[in-house]
């Protein structure tokens, strides 16, 4: 029996395999997941109000503290402000884990810093009437043993319940504790309770709360946090009674190590415009790591109809292309920079296509003024034109800390490459210019963590900066925040650094 030859065509062919695919439940791989708030943004907090999601995150060492972001479909996120323009006056800094809190029409942030009279970490309080501007700091809400942080709030009907995790620098076990808050949600009531301890010593904190069908699902993160050595990851616990106890899911971690993303963690859950429940995390990428931070991630929620136990699926963010170009041609500063306000106090100035650079820089400060943006990736270039001359160190800087920086900048006749690591200062090269002439700089990093400098004047070609050996920037990243990139002056009060633009490629 001679068989009929079927033709097929493209069309029906990729049918074909469509159908297969779907009845075979096999959904081809996804290729890629992208953050849907890139760069450095840890411990993200998430609201809806008014058809809108705000977001607010970690600052660490870095000013304005705590970024706020808003969306209208939890994928496209702008920078639209920060919780404080200036520190608080209790506080030193460690600015982490703020969390949105909505009662009787007020906006509360709650949120981890260190208390200056003795460097512990605890948990103040801000409200405002709008979820994105006007927070007055309120204070501390919470001061327990060596340190509190994590601050998360559980409406359990007319009362309010604010959870935090006790960190065991005092001989106690680290657990997650509650207090029951009073009704303007400015104070603590009572003695705390403890939800969940951390029995088998993997860590414990970050948590979110959400009931289901009885259930009290107890979200948190274990393991390391931060750095390129960290092991984070979301587990889950649940009881029927909110002061517990609660069981560990056997099943435990919902989210780990991907093919892409690695050490999951610190997240918090928003209702969506769908119907749908999300949650809001970060985690470091696998390739840029430390460089571009734990950057903020987002994962949808479901439940399994065998257990009745959480799911968290991965989302992918939009491809974008995140490339900065700034001209300063009008007179509000933008809102990404950010500057380590320990170290430093920059003036500002944008008028005319010009940014001003100036400020106070602290006695032991041997970097200077780093005006600089969340990076995206830790390879990029990054271009500025200075148009002004005097001493002062004006230019490009990669900056970790006061103590870790690197960067290309011109004073005076000479262009000077430098570094600062290990509290010591090196001038790695110097090259003389012509002066009174607009100077152009450009630093560029490698996959290899490598960097190179470059200048040029008027038309001529791009110079690169000679060096006796090879430079890294390995050096640069602090154990809680990646480093920035940006602007630099160093120089006195009275000086200034003029620039006409700055650009950052990916």
């Amino acid at each position: 029996m001679m068989r009929k030859k079927i033709k097929f065509s493209r069309y029906a062919a990729l049918a074909v395999i469509a159908k297969l695919l779907l009845i075979t439940n096999v959904l081809p791989a996804q290729t890629v997941i992208e953050p849907v708030i890139a760069g450095d943004f840890a411990d993200p907090s998430v609201i809806r109000t008014n058809n809108q999601y705000y977001a607010v995150g970690t600052s660490s060492e870095w000013a304005p503290h705590f970024p706020i972001y808003s969306s209208k479909d939890l994928l496209n996120w702008k920078q639209t402000g920060y919780v404080f323009d200036k520190a608080p006056a209790w506080t030193s800094g460690s600015f982490w884990a703020p969390e949105y809190d909505y009662h009787d029409k007020t906006y509360f942030i709650y949120y981890t810093a260190r208390r200056k009279k003795d460097n512990v970490s605890c948990i103040g309080v801000a409200t405002s009437k709008y979820p994105d501007k006007g927070f007055v700091d309120q204070g501390i809400i919470i001061d327990y043993g060596k340190e509190a942080i994590d601050a998360f709030v559980y409406p359990e009907g007319n009362t309010r319940y604010i959870t935090f995790k006790a960190y065991g620098l005092d001989k106690r076990p680290i657990e997650i504790l509650a207090y029951k808050l009073t009704k303007n949600g400015l104070k603590v009531e009572g003695e705390p309770f403890s939800l969940l301890k951390d029995d088998q010593k993997i860590g414990l904190e970050g948590q979110s709360i959400l009931k289901k069908e009885g259930y009290y699902y107890l979200f948190y993160s274990a393991g390391n946090c931060c750095g390129a050595q960290c092991d984070y990851n979301v587990r889950v616990a649940r009881s029927k009674s909110f002061a517990g106890p609660y069981e560990l899911y056997v099943a435990n971690p919902l989210l780990m190590e991907n093919e892409y993303w690695k050490c999951s963690g610190h997240g918090t859950f928003v209702k969506a415009a769908d119907g749908k429940d999300y949650y809001l995390y970060h985690a470091y990428n696998k390739k840029t790591n430390v460089f571009s931070g734990r950057q903020g991630m987002l994962a949808e929620l479901s439940w399994s109809e065998k257990n009745a136990w959480p799911v968290l699926k991965e989302q992918s963010g939009p491809t974008l292309n995140r490339d900065l170009k700034l001209n300063f041609t009008k007179p509000e500063i933008d809102k990404r920079w950010q500057w380590d306000f320990r170290n430093s106090t920059p003036k500002i100035l944008q008028q005319n296509g010009q940014l001003h650079l100036s400020g106070n820089i602290s006695k032991n400060n041997l970097s200077g003024i780093a005006l600089t943006v969340r990076p995206f990736s830790g390879i990029f270039e990054a271009t500025t034109t200075i148009i002004n001359t005097n001493n002062a160190l004006k230019g490009l800087v990669y900056y970790g800390d006061a103590g870790s920086a690197v960067g290309i900048g011109v004073s005076g006749n000479e262009i000077e490459f430098w570094k600062v690591e290990n509290k010591t200062r090196t001038i790695l090269s110097r090259v003389k210019i012509s002066a009174k002439v607009p100077v152009e700089l450009k630093m560029k990093t490698a996959d290899d963590l490598s960097l190179m400098v470059f200048f040029k004047q008027g038309n001529q070609e791009w110079q690169n900066m000679p060096t006796k050996e090879k430079i890294t920037v390995n050096f640069l990243p602090q154990w809680d925040r990646s480093p920035r990139i940006g602007l630099h002056f160093n120089g006195s009060v009275s000086q200034d650094a003029d620039f006409s633009s700055f650009g950052l490629k990916y």
